[in-house]
C-alpha cells in the first residue's frame, strides 16, 4: 500500500522534528510540558507542514491516554458522541487525549459539545488550526486551552529533513540517484516553510527521474515553481499580506512594497491590492503631497483596466511613489478626532450663522447673520463654525512637512 513519504520520515521523538526550537528546544515550554508527562488541553496554531500533528501524536505517545483524531473538515456531532461513547470504558481506561485538526471548520455547538468532557479531565484536547484562534475558537475552548504558535520552518532546517528524505529515497533504488549541486537547496527554499510540501516535491522529482541517474536544478525547479506561495484569500495569509504592504509604505520602504506588492500579485489578489494602496495615499501620505491621489487613483484604475500580468506595472509605480513620498498623518489624526467627539455624543445645536436660509423668519430670534468669506480680504473673516459646546476644539494639528507648514504661514498671515 502507498504511503506518502512525508508520512513515512515522519519524526517520533521531539529531537527529530524540525523547526519550532522556541517551542520545543531545551528549554521550550511545549518540551518541558511534554516531559512532564501532564498534557494540558492545548492549541496549536500555525500553517500547514510544520509539525503540529506530529507533535500531537509524539504527546500523545507520552501520556497514558488513548489517541482519537478528527478532522473538523469532515468530522460531526455524530463522531463526537462516539467518542464520548468510549470514556469510562476499558477502549479508554486513562481517558481519551483527543487531537481535533482545522478546529476553525467546527461551529460554536460542535465545539461547545466538548466542553463539559474538557473540564472534568475525561478528555484532553489538542485542536490545530491554520488560522488566528483567537477569531475562529470559541471563548469557552480558548479559556480552557494553551495556545502554541509553530512557525514556517526556515529553509536551513528543511534541509535537514530533505536530506533524510533522500537517503531514504536511495534506498528503495537499486541505483542510488546523485543529486546536482544546488537541488537540496532549492527545494527546501522553495517550500515556504512547508516540510510536508518540500516531502512532496522531493517524491514527485524522484519519480520522474525513470532512466536518470541525476538530478538537475533544473527539474528541481521547473517541480517546485510557484510552491512557496502561501496564501487564503479569507485566512491570516490574505490579511497579513495586505498589513505588510501597507505598514511597507508607510514605513517608505520600496523594496519590501513591492514584495509584498509581488506576493498579492503572484496570488491573483488584485483588489486587495488596490485598495491598500488607495487607502495609504491617504492615510499615510496625506497633505504631505496630495498630489499622490490623484495618481495612485490613475495608477490603479489602469491596473483593473489591465487585468494581470500588465496590471503589476501601474501598481508598481504608485508604490513606489507612495513609499519614496513624504509623509503625513495628519488627515486620519483630524478625522479620527472628529469622529471620537460625535460618537460620544459631543454635538450641539449648529450655529446659527450655519444653518439654511429657508429658516429666517420663521419664529427664530434672529435673522441667520452669515457672513460670506470671500466678501472679505483674504476670503476670510472671523466666525464661529463648530456648536457652541466645541467652539474651542481644533481636530487638525498641521504636519511638519512642507506643504502643511507653507499652508500654516499662509493662514497665520490672512488670520491675523
Amino acid at each position: 500500500m502507498y504511503k506518502p513519504l512525508a508520512d513515512e520520515i515522519r519524526p517520533r521523538t521531539l529531537d527529530e522534528v524540525v523547526g519550532q526550537k522556541h517551542i520545543l528546544g531545551p528549554d521550550g515550554m511545549l518540551r518541558r510540558i511534554a516531559e512532564s508527562g501532564q498534557i494540558p488541553n492545548m492549541i496549536f496554531y500555525g500553517p500547514s507542514g510544520t509539525g503540529k500533528t506530529t507533535v500531537a501524536r509524539i504527546l500523545a505517545e507520552r501520556t497514558n491516554r488513548t489517541l482519537r483524531k478528527l478532522n473538523a473538515t469532515t468530522a460531526g456531532i455524530a463522531d463526537i458522541k462516539q467518542i464520548i461513547a468510549e470514556l469510562d470504558t476499558f477502549l479508554t481506561p486513562g481517558g481519551v487525549l483527543l487531537y481535533l485538526d482545522e478546529i476553525q471548520y467546527f461551529n460554536k455547538k460542535q465545539q461547545q459539545s466538548l466542553l463539559e468532557f474538557i473540564e472534568d479531565g475525561r478528555i484532553t484536547l489538542i485542536a490545530s488550526t491554520t488560522e488566528n484562534p483567537y477569531f475562529c475558537v470559541f471563548n469557552a475552548i480558548l479559556s480552557r486551552s494553551t495556545v502554541f504558535e509553530f512557525k514556517p520552518v526556515t529553509a536551513a532546517e528543511v534541509e535537514s529533513a530533505v536530506l533524510r528524505a533522500v537517503e531514504l529515497l536511495n534506498a528503495r533504488r537499486d541505483e542510488p540517484l546523485t543529486l546536482e549541486e544546488g537541488v537540496v537547496r532549492h527545494i527546501s527554499a522553495s517550500c515556504g516553510g512547508d516540510v510536508r510540501k518540500a516531502m512532496n516535491a522531493l517524491e514527485l522529482l524522484f519519480s520522474a527521474s525513470a532512466g536518470r541517474s541525476r538530478l538537475t536544478l533544473e527539474d528541481a525547479k521547473a517541480i517546485t515553481q510557484r510552491s512557496s506561495m502561501r496564501y487564503d484569500r479569507e485566512g491570516d495569509e490574505h490579511f497579513d499580506s495586505l498589513s505588510a504592504l501597507m505598514k511597507s509604505l508607510r514605513g517608505s520602504d520600496p523594496d519590501a512594497a513591492l514584495h509584498y506588492l509581488a506576493r498579492l500579485l503572484e496570488a491573483g489578489d488584485l483588489i486587495g491590492a488596490c485598495r491598500r494602496i488607495l487607502c495609504s495615499a491617504s492615510e499615510d501620505i496625506g497633505l504631505a503631497y496630495p498630489q499622490a491621489v490623484p495618481i495612485v487613483k490613475a495608477c490603479v484604475d489602469t491596473a483593473l483596466q489591465l487585468g494581470l500580468p500588465e496590471a503589476r506595472l501601474p501598481l508598481a509605480e504608485a508604490c513606489l511613489l507612495l513609499a519614496t513620498a513624504p509623509k503625513s498623518n495628519s488627515v486620519v489624526m483630524a478625522i479620527d478626532r472628529a469622529v471620537s467627539d460625535v460618537r460620544a455624543g459631543h454635538v450641539g445645536p449648529f450655529p446659527r450663522e450655519l444653518q439654511n436660509v429657508h429658516a429666517d423668519g420663521t419664529g427664530f430670534e434672529r435673522e441667520q447673520g452669515y457672513l460670506y468669506p470671500h466678501n472679505f480680504p483674504g476670503h476670510w473673516v472671523k466666525q464661529q463654525y463648530l456648536p457652541d459646546d466645541l467652539k474651542d476644539v481644533r481636530y487638525y494639528e498641521y504636519g511638519d512637512n512642507k506643504n502643511e507648514q507653507a499652508a500654516r504661514a499662509y493662514w497665520e498671515k490672512i488670520k491675523k
